[in-house]
Formats: C-alpha cells, sequence, structure tokens
C-alpha cells in the first residue's frame, strides 16, 4: 500500500488585531452601535449640547453696572427683568405669534402643492416639481429677504401690481417667512402623500364618500405626523429668525432682534433671552408628542 502523506495547516500566530475586533463587535451588538455613533454624538455633544449648556449657565450671572464685567454668581435678576417688563412680555407672545401664523400659512399653501405634486401630477413630473420647490434653498438668504423687501416697499412692484402694498411690519414678516420656509413643509407632506396607498382613495370614492369627507377622514390623518414634522422646521425657524424682522419688520422687535441688541451690552441677558425660545420650542415638542403625531415618522 502506497504510503499518504496527510498535509497539516502551517503554524500561524491566530487571528490579527483586525479579526479579532471584527469578532468583538459581532458578539456584542450593543458596542457595534456605540461605535457607529461615537463620532456624531462627540459632535453633537461639542457642537450642540456644551454650547447650549453654556447659554443656560450664563443666563444665570449678571453684568456688573459700572465695570460692565462678568459676574459668575447665580442669580435670578435677568428673568426677574424679563418676566416684569410688560414690553419683554409682549415681544415674547408676539414672536409666538408671528411662528405659528407662518408655520398655518405654510401648512395652507403647502398642502395642496404637495397633493398635486403626489397625487395629480404624472410621475414624470414628479421629480422635476420636486426639483422647483427646492430650486429657492440654493438661493442666498439674504438675497431672498432684500428681493421681498424690495417688492413689498411703498410704491414699490407690490402696490404697482396689487394696487397696495402691507409695507414694513408684522404682515411683511409674516409673509417674507412663509416665502422662506415653505419648501420645509411641503417636502414632508410630500413624503407623507407619496408613501399612501392610492386603493384607500379608491375605496372611499367606491364607498359614495365626497371629496371633503374623504379629505377628513382617510388623507389628512395619514398625512398628519408630516404636517407636524414641517411645522417643527417652519415654527423653530420662524421662532428664531432676526434678520427678516430687522428687513423688513419697520419697527418691530422680536426676541431674535433683543438678543442680537443686548448681546454687547449684557451677555447674561442676551442668554436669558435666548432660553425662551428654546423653552417654547421644547413645549411644543412635547405637546405633539402628546398627540402620538410623530410615532409614525
Amino acid at each position: 500500500m502506497a504510503s499518504q502523506t496527510v498535509s497539516r495547516p502551517a503554524a500561524d500566530g491566530g487571528p490579527g488585531p483586525l479579526r479579532r475586533v471584527q469578532s468583538r463587535l459581532h458578539r456584542r451588538p450593543g458596542l457595534r452601535v456605540s461605535a457607529l455613533l461615537a463620532l456624531p454624538m462627540t459632535w453633537m455633544l461639542l457642537i450642540y449640547l456644551i454650547p447650549l449648556a453654556l447659554i443656560f449657565v450664563t443666563a444665570f450671572w449678571t453684568t456688573d453696572s459700572f465695570t460692565g464685567l462678568l459676574q459668575r454668581s447665580f442669580s435670578l435678576e435677568n428673568f426677574q427683568d424679563i418676566f416684569t417688563d410688560p414690553n419683554y412680555y409682549l415681544m415674547v407672545v408676539r414672536t409666538v405669534g408671528i411662528a405659528a401664523a407662518v408655520t398655518v400659512l405654510c401648512v395652507l399653501i403647502g398642502l395642496p402643492m404637495a397633493f398635486f405634486m403626489a397625487r395629480v401630477a404624472s410621475p414624470r413630473w414628479q421629480p422635476a416639481l420636486v426639483a422647483l420647490v427646492l430650486t429657492p434653498l440654493w438661493a442666498s438668504y439674504l438675497v431672498k429677504v432684500y428681493a421681498w423687501r424690495t417688492i413689498l416697499a411703498p410704491e414699490g412692484p407690490a402696490e404697482s401690481w396689487l394696487g397696495a402694498s402691507p409695507g414694513y411690519g408684522l404682515p411683511a414678516v409674516a409673509l417674507t417667512l412663509t416665502y422662506l420656509w415653505l419648501p420645509y413643509m411641503i417636502l414632508p407632506i410630500y413624503a407623507g402623500l407619496a408613501n399612501m396607498r392610492g386603493s384607500f382613495l379608491d375605496a372611499a370614492s367606491d364607498l359614495g364618500a365626497r371629496p371633503w369627507l374623504t379629505f377628513r377622514t382617510i388623507v389628512l390623518p395619514m398625512v398628519w405626523p408630516s404636517v407636524v414634522a414641517g411645522s417643527i422646521f417652519t415654527f423653530s425657524l420662524s421662532l428664531g429668525d432676526y434678520i427678516t424682522v430687522q428687513l423688513v419688520g419697520g419697527s418691530s422687535l422680536m426676541i431674535g432682534n433683543a438678543i442680537y441688541q443686548n448681546f454687547s451690552v449684557s451677555l447674561p441677558f442676551a442668554a436669558a433671552l435666548a432660553t425662551i425660545p428654546v423653552i417654547v420650542m421644547v413645549g411644543y415638542l412635547l405637546a405633539v408628542r402628546r398627540t402620538g403625531a410623530l410615532d409614525n415618522l
């Protein structure tokens, strides 16, 4: 019988460092997720959370009226000045009202546009319509605001075309902000309507439902989370805007303008003012979350 030679694998030093790391990550899914999120969470901590925490801390400091130096001692003086002065109270109400009005206008304009794009226009034209909605976002923010300032100016194009112009003031601010943030409302609603099954609308039509009943009982409940998602963008962006108010708001004053004006005068007071939009947005998000509108996003 011919002898058989059995080949043995060459001895090696075991798996390399990379293989050991991969094996450990494979056995521990939690460690794998932590490694993936480490960089973005570090970026968010350094760029967003830490500066936000510093704003809250600075809001409880004061400024020496004689030397102008910061006094790093806990005090509620800044918040007392804000909530006891009726001018600042009205400013907060005015800012929240403008942000709410812009959000409502964006919904009223954006919902029909998104419905046409998603359910009426042919699939061939839908990408082109989405591109047209995105096009204003590529233009400079200041260019768009100055364009509306020119349009709304007394004896400007708006007065020539319509016979009247709102001029500068709160209506001009609401109109300009609606134009600026409208794409942020249209796109989420369009995505929600595009994912909606057409069979629901066909079934409602077969059962004899009128268009308004179909919209109220089928379309609106299904697209409501998308409307809420868009409102978060429009409401928050309007709440913190100050350039538009400065250019087309006339003598109107909003929180963003007050922060800008007090930044070089009293940093702690400006920080206290900056906490108000944050508190308002946290309350808005909590209210929206309690409705369950964000569960299906």
